[in-house]
């Protein structure tokens, strides 16, 4: 079966309630963070139904269909406005049909992304901020100091629900000299390796 064979591509007529472009966007995007679910969450089709002022069950069907075309493209790699074309009939809405190729033509990569990340089962670091503080401690013989690195890092929580974005907590860390010069020695051997790797045919 074709990858969009099992797509509702008369709900899709739906978005014709759609009061801009901004709008289409907003719903493809909605859309896509549902990966390929088997239900729509009821949270979502409300949110859809109020939009566009349609019913329920439409709001689920256009939503469906969304993610039914959205798939279609990244199961195919499409990536031009010319191959997405192709995945419509041949008797779709025409103005329709430009509005939702050029929508996918420019998101694509970014729901290609957010799929590869969707299926990772582990927290992932999102950004990081480091300064250099002087740790100065008081002993017996006088007063200390050390320069130590304070490591900020932000992780985003794995995902539980397809329509949230989980949380994002902050890691602070504190690392010595050594402890740097030793992390930093890591990092360049997972370097090397990831790039070995990427480098084989």
């Amino acid at each position: 079966m074709a990858p969009t064979d099992s797509v509702n591509f008369e709900a899709l007529q739906i978005l014709l309630k759609a009061s801009s472009r901004e709008q289409v966007v907003a719903l493809c995007q909605q859309a896509s963070t549902l990966g390929q679910a088997k239900s729509v969450p009821t949270q979502t089709v409300a949110q859809v139904s109020r939009a566009l002022s349609v019913e329920p069950t439409e709001a689920r069907q256009l939503t469906q269909a969304l993610q039914g075309v959205i798939s279609a493209c990244l199961q195919q790699d499409l990536c031009d406005s010319a191959s997405i074309q192709q995945i419509f009939p041949a008797d779709f809405h025409q103005n329709l049909k430009s509005l939702l190729v050029g929508v996918l033509a420019e998101h694509l990569s970014q729901w290609k992304t957010q799929a590869i990340n969707s299926q990772v089962s582990l927290p992932q670091l999102v950004d990081f901020d480091w300064r250099v503080d002087m740790k100065t401690s008081a002993d017996s013989v006088g007063h200390m100091s050390a320069a130590t690195c304070l490591l900020q890092l932000k992780v985003q929580n794995v995902p539980k629900q397809v329509d949230r974005v989980p949380p994002v907590d902050v890691v602070n860390v504190e690392l010595s000299k050594e402890t740097l010069d030793t992390m930093l020695d890591g990092l360049g051997k997972i370097r090397d390796q990831l790039s070995s790797v990427a480098a084989k045919p």
